[in-house]
């Protein structure tokens, strides 16, 4: 059996006093945000509550799927790696970026270099080129065992007050090409991603803007799971495969505190093995129900696998 956690979105703080040249930018939006809004609910120490907890799961394998930072500041862009290497070794966390990791032009290319260790294939060597383009080297696959996990990056800068994200054209056809290769060999394969792929999955400002494109590729290749963030709510939806519906499954933000507008902080557990019949899988859901409250399972249910 192989043991999957996934958590997303922990927007680490708190926020690192910025330049006044660094707010010359959409940053001044979010800083803005920030203070009046975000500190408030990603506040206290749930986030380290809820890693601790996860870690106490004994995972064989943990996915981080996006907006590690709040507004891509050199220092908290810095501070995400220290965080990482505290959740666990670069072999053992995947991570993809998110639209907040990509906040500004250029800050994704500085993400990259910082988290190269987390997000980049088990054939990976050298950083890449600050030159290169960031969507260049997406998807990328680690294997263990029988599982393929596979990074597809969304995180693109976008205008003030858009949070869309975008695959390519380039990187969707690496992408299929690599689902169809994974697929042949028979691994269980789990697309990461920060943006959900299916139908009015959020609202339009901050949607993925190729998401039909995405489904495209998933109707023709297939996979076995996909994982998201991004929302800040649990969901639990299906795009259409080639053996049937693939589940897609997205996890509030690991730092929203209990009692707000959104669920409070989860991770998710996907229990995977492999029978005589094919694939079988298990979900469970881990948070807070209250602010003193431990974190607690909350929830079990049996993933139906396609094929």
């Amino acid at each position: 059996m192989f043991t999957l956690a996934h958590l997303s979105d922990p927007h680490l703080g708190p926020l690192p006093d910025p330049k006044l040249l660094q707010l010359f930018s959409k940053r001044l939006l979010g800083y803005l945000n920030w203070q009046r809004n975000r500190s408030k609910i990603m506040g206290a120490n749930y986030l380290e509550q809820l890693v601790e907890d996860m870690k106490a799961q004994a995972p064989d394998h943990i996915a981080v799927t996006g907006d590690l930072v709040n507004i891509a500041l050199p220092l908290e862009i810095s501070g995400a790696r220290t965080w990482l290497d505290e959740v666990g070794a670069p072999e053992n966390v995947s991570v993809v970026p998110g639209n907040h990791d990509a906040y500004v032009p250029g800050a994704v290319r500085k993400a990259r270099s910082a988290w190269w260790p987390y997000m980049s294939g088990d054939a990976a060597t050298d950083v890449p080129s600050p030159d290169a383009s960031p969507e260049a080297t997406f998807p990328y696959v680690r294997r263990r065992g029988d599982i393929a996990l596979i990074g597809v990056t969304t995180g693109r800068a976008s205008a003030p007050w858009f949070a869309t994200g975008r695959v390519g054209s380039k990187q969707s056809k690496r992408l299929r090409a690599v689902l169809e290769d994974l697929g042949s060999q028979d691994l269980f394969r789990i697309v990461m991603l920060h943006h959900p792929p299916f139908r009015h999955a959020t609202h339009w400002h901050k949607r993925l803007s190729d998401a039909s494109r995405v489904r495209a590729v998933v109707k023709r290749a297939g996979a076995e799971l996909i994982l998201h963030g991004h929302t800040h709510i649990d969901s639990f939806e299906t795009i259409d495969g080639p053996n049937g519906p693939v589940p897609v499954v997205g996890v509030p933000s690991a730092t929203s505190a209990p009692g707000g507008k959104k669920p409070a902080g989860r991770y998710n557990l996907f229990r995977i093995d492999r029978t005589n019949e094919g694939w079988t899988c298990r979900m469970e859901e881990h948070g807070f129900t209250a602010p003193e409250a431990p974190v607690t399972l909350l929830s079990e249910r049996k993933v139906d696998i396609p094929g």
